[in-house]
């Protein structure tokens, strides 16, 4: 009878400790699945077609909105380039000091963003550090091109990607071919998953020396552009390491308008998130209060 007693006591223990985490992941899984309800609500304003990928680093738990999808990066693309350069800071093939002769025939169109084309219409000359700062920070084209040319053009930032095991990210052409041609901006895409997972390798310092990952970080921090996005709706003081890239509206249509960053939560913990919107008719004010709209209900979520 003893035996017996004792059998069916480590049955009742055993069922016990496996319910618990069932519950958990149960509870877990329907609160992921109100987010997700939440966020296609959200998404319906701008109108389009809008991809969100967000991880929280310290646990590994992750959401998406068509996140295997491709979406068309624009400015998002200086990123990697910086990261690219950056690489070979690290390597001692370039300085961050080391001056670089930009010639006019080197600037984006007048149609294109560049703040350094503006400030030096007859070229220049100024340091890696600076093309850096002009690149991420002010999102200037004619910088993000001198860099690729830095570095040696796309197929060397696409080595460089996938030894990071970063696939679903390409760079083909620079800012001068996008300009030119609306369709080009369709041929260097990203998915937000793949965003996700280069935002995950920046803040594990892997690719860069730690030097290059702090620059990196403080210059993405810095972000001039898209302030009303990924930032728009988090409390004030809340640090966004970010990179913003927007198309032109033809016809009605707005090909991209895009945010990925890193957010750090009061708790310290942090969010990597990336938002594509494409191909939206609805207004830019719409559009950017999506993504702040997004990243607001993210950040609520894990501020726990």
């Amino acid at each position: 009878m003893l035996k017996y007693f004792l059998f069916l006591l480590i049955l009742f223990v055993s069922a016990s400790l496996s319910a618990q985490p069932k519950t958990t992941r149960l509870a877990g899984r329907h609160s992921l699945d109100s987010l997700r309800s939440q966020l296609e609500r959200t998404a319906s304003a701008a109108q389009g077609k809008v991809g969100v990928a967000a991880t929280l680093l310290e646990t590994g738990e992750s959401i998406a909105l068509q996140g295997d999808q491709r979406f068309p990066m624009q400015s998002v693309y200086k990123l990697p380039i910086a990261m690219v350069a950056l690489h070979l800071v690290d390597q001692g093939k370039l300085t961050l000091d080391q001056p670089v002769r930009v010639d006019k025939v080197e600037y984006v169109s007048e149609r294109q963003h560049s703040p350094l084309r503006d400030k030096s219409p007859d070229g220049t000359e100024v340091s890696v550090s600076e093309l850096l700062r002009y690149a991420v920070s002010e999102s200037d084209g004619s910088a993000s091109d001198v860099l690729m040319r830095l570095v040696g053009g796309p197929n060397v930032i696409m080595t460089y990607l996938n030894s990071l095991g970063i696939k679903d990210m390409i760079v083909a052409n620079t800012e001068k071919e996008l300009g030119a041609d609306n369709a080009v901006q369709y041929r260097n895409w990203a998915k937000p998953t793949e965003a996700v997972a280069l935002l995950r390798l920046i803040q594990q310092g892997r690719g860069l020396s730690e030097s290059s990952r702090a620059l990196l970080l403080r210059i993405m921090t810095e972000t001039e552009t898209g302030l009303h996005r990924l930032k728009g709706q988090l409390p004030a003081g809340t640090v966004v390491a970010h990179k913003t890239g927007t198309s032109w509206t033809i016809d009605g249509l707005t090909a991209a308008t895009n945010d990925i960053g890193l957010i750090t939560l009061p708790s310290g913990r942090h969010i990597a998130l990336a938002v594509f919107v494409s191909d939206a008719r609805a207004d830019q004010k719409t559009r950017e209060a999506v993504i702040a709209n997004l990243s607001r209900t993210i950040w609520n979520y894990w501020n726990k």
